[in-house]
């Protein structure tokens, strides 16, 4: 991908084809990625998109799955395995009733819409992976907390919630790259070109017209960097925070 970006055009299709660019030219990303309105615009939609699900979705799942863990919850594994069932159904078959409503709400073309789909990808996961790391707090620590006068949301806050740092990156990371990349909530709840995340954008640069390859794997090079970039240096957290929420519970 870096490398054909990095080609000119004529470079591509050449025969036979080289490993390397010679030469090596920018005017992809030039033209293609700083040159291009739509682009930025893009790039800046999927980051307050990614921004803003990853806070409502910490803010939500934090308190569900703390309150899964801790509190005798009469309807409480109905309530998880709904969450299970909830992340085996495809984002298309909820695009079209999620319009309508959202159609009705004046959601559509909206940032809130776009984070309300997203976060209702990622709120089951979230609390699925949060709940063991509050199930692993003992009962005793809790209870001393409430002794020493503390409420709920006061023992959640000192006593549990720094136990689950691990988690909380990985939802994080998580939530944040599920909504940079997501697609199908992306095309179905933005008609108008302002609000389009860079996935749509992306999408639309392959037409019936053409393809400049060169310029499409510019423009992908700059959306997969901050996926490379988190799983380089949060990878630790990501992969033990995973394998952590799965084994404690």
């Amino acid at each position: 991908m870096v490398v054909t970006s990095l080609k000119e055009p004529g470079d591509i299709f050449a025969t036979p084809p080289r490993l390397l660019p010679a030469p090596a030219t920018l005017g992809a990303y030039t033209g293609s990625v700083l040159g291009s309105p739509g682009v930025l615009r893009g790039l800046a939609n999927s980051t307050i998109i990614g921004l803003a699900t990853t806070l409502v979705t910490l803010a939500l799942a934090l308190p569900a799955a703390y309150g899964l863990a801790r509190f005798r919850i009469r309807f409480a594994n109905a309530v998880l395995l709904l969450f299970l069932v909830a992340q085996m159904i495809p984002a298309i078959n909820v695009a079209l009733p999620m319009f309508v409503i959202f159609s009705r709400l004046d959601m559509v073309n909206t940032y809130a819409g776009l984070v309300l789909a997203n976060c209702s990808l990622a709120l089951p996961l979230a609390v699925t992976v949060l709940r063991p790391y509050f199930l692993t707090v003992p009962g005793e620590v809790v209870e001393a907390a409430r002794v020493d006068g503390c409420g709920h949301w006061s023992a959640f806050w000192r006593v549990a919630l720094p136990v689950s740092v691990p988690g909380m990156v990985t939802v994080a990371v998580v939530s944040f790259l599920g909504a940079w990349g997501e697609f199908v909530f992306a095309l179905s709840l933005t008609t108008r070109e302002e609000m389009q995340p860079v996935s749509v954008v992306l999408a639309g640069l392959t037409n019936a017209f053409g393809t400049r390859w060169n310029d499409v794997m510019a423009v992908s090079a700059v959306v997969a960097l901050p996926i490379f970039l988190a799983f380089l240096f949060l990878q630790r957290f990501v992969v033990g925070g995973l394998t952590a929420g799965a084994t404690k519970g």
